[in-house]
């Protein structure tokens, strides 16, 4: 037969793990995205300089940089509230707020 239908409850390490692992696909994603812009540019328009490979490739590390800043720590994003659990309201249901 099917297993439970209820989800298993993954680790604070497994989380650590997918986000690091992410970041990392990010990093190599987009600093290759950078060296090819930069190689090309490279060779059309600056008569096969380095420093425009270097730079693109700089800019495509620092993009992956920030994104995986703000995954581990969403108190950076622009806009975000990080609100504590004990200011939350309980909810009481109607049962107890008539017994008292």
């Amino acid at each position: 037969m099917s297993e439970s239908s209820t989800p298993k409850p993954t680790s604070s390490e497994s989380i650590v793990a997918q986000k690091y692992d992410r970041c990392l696909a990010d990093l190599i994603v987009k600093a290759g995205v950078g060296f090819g812009a930069g190689v090309v540019a490279s060779v059309i328009l600056f008569k096969r300089r380095g420093w425009p490979i270097a730079l693109s490739t700089g800019f495509g590390a620092g993009i992956a940089y920030a994104d995986c800043d703000r995954s581990f720590n969403p108190a950076r994003i622009p806009g975000v509230k990080i609100v504590p659990a004990s200011s939350t309201p309980s909810t009481t249901t109607t049962e107890e707020t008539k017994s008292t």
